[in-house]
Order: structure tokens, then C-alpha cells, then sequence
């Protein structure tokens, strides 16, 4: 086994303890959102996916693969939700798994808007989303890749029972046991929808501005706040983030109208990921008063130097590792050993139904016994 020696011994400031709105975290590393689609066709977790968080749970945060908080949020139909009681009661014994063996973990409510289609919906319905602008590539149904749809323009009502969805989604995650939610603002996701040029064409209260384009994420925001306690909740942005043809000429004006609106909430965290194209933790930084999370692995791969980097240039209060995670479920006492981090194996069982390339990865202990 691979041992780096940290640099005359110092210390890695991944490994120091932080404050998340009253909750001490036992390190700064935070397990990102992953999509892992094993739930079954119902949205219900199952009980291989409490294996798999309690793994990872010496992270110092854990947030959860996207959760649909609606039929009408639905990606894919294996996809977990927290839409019925149900999806509740499979959750929880996951949560308590996580708390049983020492961890936190919040849950991601992630809505699809135009990245839904009515194949992989549980009512077959079409997708919403700001503006009727479709994606033009395929996407993926337990059938095979199949053609996108147009999405119906979101009417004022529409917004209103989103942001009513995610209220609730937020309440029966508290139910189902998780310590918080993050809502899901980045990556193509609808807040981001709103947020972007291309997908955004109303000129309503909605759109044209940047203060408009921001207003449907800070209300989001606010009902969930509301709904659990702003230090219940973290909100996820990724700036100028291309993913699924979403074009963003020029982020600053709309974050900043974004952030100087949710920041006032107290909210437990920010979550960005950063852009080469707009170093959006340089701009937005200075603009939060909380905690930040900082997030590089959409554009390069995370690894233990970039993400102390991250901490020890103050660029971010913890740092959050997606893939890495997949195959070093303990990845916090990696970092403290010194051990190298196993390189992800079988890329193709990443959202497959089976334990393959999901709870089949070993703790580094495991192996040095072996």
C-alpha cells in the first residue's frame, strides 16, 4: 500500500475539527452529492444504500445523491425521492445507519425540470421547466438512451407548488431522520434553469434581470427555510457550469443578486463549485458571511493537495469530494494515514441496481490486513 508522508509532518487541515450551525464536524471533508440510481422503481431507497453511506460516514458531511421532491421532479425512476411516506420509511434506516456509525448526513432535493422526460416520471408526465427550451441530447431510461421532449413553460401556480414541494421534501427528510437538506441550485438542475441564459427566457417577474433570475432560488430558499430552520439548510450553485448545454455569459450579476439576498437567512452552508471560466470562489467568497463549501471536482479531478489547498488559501471552510469518495469509503482516515487513494475501478456499475462498484470497495484497513 502507497503511503504519502505528508510534508514534514504537518498536520493536514482537512483533518481539523468546524463548526456547521452548532454541529461539530470531526473533519473539513464533506462527501459530495453523487447520483447513484439505486432506489427502486417507486423512488423507495433500499437497503443496500444504508451500507454504502454508513461506509463513508467518518466524513466530516455527508450530502446525499439527489433527491426528487416530486413526481413532477423525477430524473429517473430509480432515482430516490421523499415525495411519499414510503420513500420516508426507506430512508430511514439509512440516516440512522449514517448516525450509528458517527456521522451526518443532509439530504440533496434535486428537481429535473427540463431534464426530465415522461419515461423515466412514475405518472408519465412532461417535464417543466422555466421556458419551453428542450436539450437537444438524448437521455437515459432504464430502456436505453431515447429523445429528449419539450418542457411546458412553468406558469406562476407551477413555481409556487415547486417551491411548496421542496418545503415539504425538506419536512419529511427531518422525518426520515437526515440532520438537514441542501437544495440543488447547481448543475442543470431547475433553480439553475432559472438562473441561466438559455433556459430562462421569460420576462416575467422570473426573468430578464439578474435580480429576477435569481428571485425563484431566493424564494425557494426562504419557504425551506422556513418549512426546517435556515441552519438546517445549504444551497449548492455551480456558476457558468455548462453541464446539459446551460450557457451563462456572464454569472457575477446573477450570484451576486442571489447571495445578497440568501445570505441574511443564516443559512448552514454555501456550497459552490468553482469555474475556470468564472473563478466563482474568488468572486463570491467575500460576498457570504457563513460557511462555505468549496467544490473543484467538475472541472478538474479533487485530490488530497488540491482540496487542503482549497482550506489552507482560505478559499473555503471544508471541501467537498465526489468521485474519490466511490472508492475510498474512508476516505478521512486515508488522509491521516497517509494512505494513497484507490482509483475508481468499474465506471460502467456507477448507476447500476446491484452492489458492484458501490459497496464492493474496501476500507484501506481491510486491504493492509488482507
Amino acid at each position: 500500500m502507497d503511503i504519502d508522508t505528508p510534508a514534514h509532518g504537518v498536520p493536514s487541515p482537512l483533518l481539523t475539527s468546524a463548526d456547521l450551525a452548532g454541529t461539530e464536524l470531526p473533519n473539513r471533508i464533506v462527501m459530495a452529492p453523487m447520483t447513484r440510481l439505486r432506489a427502486d422503481t417507486s423512488g423507495v431507497p433500499q437497503p443496500i444504500m444504508a451500507q454504502y453511506y454508513a461506509q463513508r460516514a467518518s466524513a466530516g458531511l455527508i450530502v446525499s445523491e439527489g433527491i426528487s421532491p416530486s413526481v413532477r421532479g423525477q430524473q429517473y425512476l430509480t432515482e430516490p425521492g421523499l415525495f411519499s411516506e414510503e420513500q420516508v420509511a426507506g430512508w430511514t434506516p439509512v440516516t440512522a445507519a449514517v448516525h450509528a456509525a458517527g456521522g451526518r448526513i443532509f439530504a440533496q432535493i434535486m428537481h429535473a425540470g427540463r431534464n426530465g422526460h415522461p419515461d423515466n416520471r412514475i405518472d408519465g408526465g412532461q417535464p417543466e421547466a422555466p421556458s419551453a427550451v428542450p436539450l437537444t441530447r438524448p437521455l437515459h431510461t432504464l430502456d436505453g438512451k431515447i429523445d429528449p421532449v419539450m418542457p411546458r413553460a412553468m406558469t406562476t401556480a407551477d413555481i409556487r407548488a415547486a417551491i411548496d414541494d421542496h418545503a415539504a421534501a425538506a419536512r419529511a427528510a427531518l422525518r426520515a431522520g437526515f440532520d438537514g437538506v441542501e437544495i440543488h441550485s447547481a448543475n442543470s438542475y431547475l433553480p439553475h434553469q432559472f438562473l441561466a441564459d438559455n433556459t430562462n427566457l421569460r420576462d416575467d417577474a422570473y426573468g430578464g434581470s439578474p435580480t429576477a433570475h435569481a428571485r425563484f432560488v431566493v424564494e425557494l430558499t426562504e419557504a425551506v427555510a422556513d418549512a426546517v430552520g435556515a441552519d438546517r439548510v445549504g444551497l449548492r450553485i455551480a456558476p457558468g457550469n455548462p453541464e446539459n448545454e446551460i450557457t451563462e455569459a456572464d454569472p457575477a450579476p446573477v450570484y451576486r443578486a442571489l447571495l445578497s439576498a440568501v445570505d441574511p437567512l443564516g443559512l448552514a452552508y454555501l456550497h459552490v463549485t468553482d469555474n475556470p471560466d468564472y473563478p466563482a470562489l474568488d468572486d463570491l467568497r467575500p460576498r457570504w458571511r457563513g460557511t462555505l463549501i468549496g467544490n473543484t471536482g467538475e472541472h478538474e479531478a479533487t485530490t488530497r493537495e488540491s482540496a487542503e489547498r482549497l482550506i489552507r488559501d482560505r478559499r473555503a471552510d471544508l471541501v467537498s469530494v465526489g468521485r474519490p469518495f466511490i472508492s475510498n469509503p474512508d476516505l478521512p482516515e486515508r488522509v491521516a494515514a497517509g494512505i494513497a487513494w484507490a482509483p475508481i475501478r468499474e465506471k460502467n456499475f456507477h448507476y447500476t441496481s446491484g452492489p458492484r462498484g458501490y459497496i464492493d470497495y474496501p476500507a484501506a484497513r481491510e486491504v493492509v490486513a488482507g
